[in-house]
């Protein structure tokens, strides 16, 4: 029996993403998984090459193979083009951020026992960048809030837990202040609870919550949130299994999945075979599991948490002095 060729648009990024993507190509090489990569620049690079940090062609390329791996790209803080990932979601109506995070053995934390799924609505409130400048010195900022998109982000939400056997699925909001906004949203969250008996509803108001999640992160399970309460929860939930470097993430929609990774471009680092490609490796083998990969994705999860345990081969970020180059050699020989 021949075996499928796979058809997946590769984004390398900037800053360590060309880095810790042609790691991860070589990682999954190393499974016999054949794939066709379908290179595409994005953002600052893209740029200059063509004149869009999007480019039409790289869009295409995700819309005929339904696939991308993408590593991180620089987004510029106050000025300079608008965020390449934010495009992304949007042209591609990936409206779904999925970030599940879990310690891995052999990665000190200050937490054990997590393990939490953030589900973070990805295509509008004040996280899509919709603002103006009313008058000099003044600029107004749109939340905008729907019950479609709340209602299909609860669905998923619940059928995710329904599907892995999740027990409880917690909204978070800000409904006692913005009680229009956000008492959308989770008007949205109850009516849908209602269709999964099984699956234990609450809610948290955003600030309590994180407080919680610094506390007793174990408590939770799975959470569905607004767009900008996802990316800022999300980030700091990373920080409770060791940080950036170790989580995976993925945006999905009806008919596209794009799977990256959700730190920055280190741009401090670019070039020195430095960075830790573990966020991006585990994103990818949420990918491979999306594309019935699903036993390669579990060799390279064993074999990565044998490295991790060994603790002799440890990138900088872990504690170690391990490259890039000599942390994937490790990844493939405990494969």
């Amino acid at each position: 029996m021949t075996q499928k060729t796979h058809q997946i648009t590769l984004i390398p990024g900037d800053g360590i993403g060309p880095e810790v993507s042609e790691a991860v190509v070589r990682i999954i090489a190393a499974t016999g998984v054949k794939i066709d990569w379908h290179r595409h620049d994005a953002g600052l690079i893209a740029f200059q090459k063509t004149g869009h940090t999007l480019p039409e062609e790289l869009l295409a390329s995700v819309r005929t193979n339904k696939v991308a791996l993408k590593g991180p790209v620089t987004t510029p803080v106050g000025e300079g083009f608008t965020s390449v990932n934010v495009g992304l979601r949007q042209a591609l109506d990936l409206y779904s951020n999925l970030r599940p995070v879990i310690n891995l053995p052999g990665v000190a934390s200050r937490f054990q026992n997590v393990d939490l799924v953030i589900v973070r609505e990805n295509t509008e409130d004040l996280y899509a960048g919709l603002e103006h400048v009313v008058v000099k010195g003044v600029v107004e900022s749109l939340k905008i809030i729907t019950e479609v998109a709340s209602t299909r982000i609860a669905e998923f939400a619940f059928q995710y837990a329904r599907r892995y056997g999740r027990k409880k699925v917690t909204a978070i909001h800000k409904a006692n202040i913005m009680k229009l906004s956000d008492g959308l949203f989770i008007e949205c969250t109850r009516n849908v609870s209602k269709k999964y008996p099984e699956i234990a509803y609450e809610e948290r108001i955003v600030d309590a919550a994180c407080m919680q999640f610094v506390m007793v992160p174990e408590r939770f399970d799975v959470l569905v949130l607004p767009n900008l309460y996802g990316d800022i929860v999300s980030d700091l939930c990373a920080g409770l299994v060791g940080g950036l470097g170790v989580v995976p993430g993925a945006n999905l929609g009806v008919e596209y999945a794009v799977f990256e990774a959700v730190h920055g471009s280190a741009p401090d680092i670019a070039g020195q075979n430095l960075a830790n490609p573990t966020a991006l490796l585990q994103s990818a083998l949420m990918m491979l599991r999306h594309i019935d990969e699903a036993p390669a994705a579990d060799r390279i999860m064993t074999a990565l948490c044998k490295v991790l345990v060994d603790g002799h081969t440890r990138t900088r970020d872990l504690g170690g002095s391990a490259t890039t180059t000599t942390f994937t050699d490790a990844v493939i020989a405990a494969l």
